[in-house]
């Protein structure tokens, strides 16, 4: 498989805790994987060419005023996918780690995707929209939905895997409850490693360090939208020994932190 990591939607500019990074916009982190046998797996789909277009429409005002999206069409998935040489048509696969805007803004230019998402996120979204975090202009065009209930079985380094229908077996669904009601990480064999892509489980690359220090803006971020603190401080902890006890197998990063993404590029 061939794995691109791409930014699908670069918002406000943030800051390193500390001296050495550069100020960089927050990023909306995806990834496109080429698979031997089915087609295109987008992860995650940042925003897309209507939320470029109508921003308040589909992504709401008062995300549009909290984010600060630049709002560049020539970041959409979609376009990316066309300038790498294939057509969208050729995604066949999309996972969400779960149905916030800037994670699902994408599914309308992949119509003919099917999408695989927990099902307690689906249901939800589906309850709640519209709201500021779900918003149904990103599934009106009807999405052929595959969903999951986690439950007891395969494992993967500790944590409950769930394999999506359809793929490999080098590519997982991994439940990393606390941010949304359905929120899943999504792992991917690349050669002799393991990623992880951990979505909003956590946002900034510090707090996965021994000593966890938390980005101040990021932070606010992630504890506005948590739905369960406890779930979610309990995800962070097992990250932690993930990466402790077997970080030379896994490469954990998150949606939106920068300098992770910049260790791909």
């Amino acid at each position: 498989m061939k794995i691109h990591h791409l930014n699908c939607g670069s918002v406000r500019t943030i800051e390193a805790t500390y001296d050495g990074p550069q100020p960089a916009p927050a990023v909306n982190h995806c990834l496109l994987v080429e698979t031997d046998a089915d087609g295109l797996v987008l992860i995650e789909t940042g925003l897309g060419l209507g939320d470029v277009r109508d921003p308040g429409g589909t992504l709401g005002a008062e995300w549009v005023e909290m984010a600060q999206p630049a709002l560049d069409e020539e970041e959409t998935a979609v376009r990316q996918i066309t300038r790498l040489g294939h057509a969208p048509s050729d995604v066949r696969h999309i996972i969400v780690t779960h149905l916030d805007v800037d994670h699902c803004g994408g599914l309308p230019d992949f119509p003919g995707a099917r999408v695989h998402v927990l099902a307690a996120e689906l249901e939800a979204a589906l309850a709640e929209a519209p709201s500021r975090r779900y918003r149904p202009a990103h599934w009106a065009h009807g999405p052929d939905w595959v969903t999951y209930r986690p439950a007891p079985g395969e494992e993967w380094f500790g944590f409950t895997a769930v394999q999506p229908e359809g793929l490999p077996p080098e590519i997982k669904l991994i439940p990393l409850g606390g941010h949304t009601a359905g929120h899943a990480g999504v792992a991917v064999r690349d050669g002799d490693r393991w990623l992880l892509h951990c979505g909003d489980a956590y946002y900034y690359h510090r707090e996965l360090e021994a000593v966890k220090e938390p980005h101040p803006l990021l932070d606010l971020v992630q504890t506005g939208s948590e739905v369960h603190r406890d779930l979610r401080l309990g995800t962070q902890a097992r990250l932690r020994e993930l990466v402790r006890d077997h970080g030379g197998e896994v490469e954990l990063f998150s949606a939106h932190d920068p300098w992770e993404l910049a260790r791909y590029r």
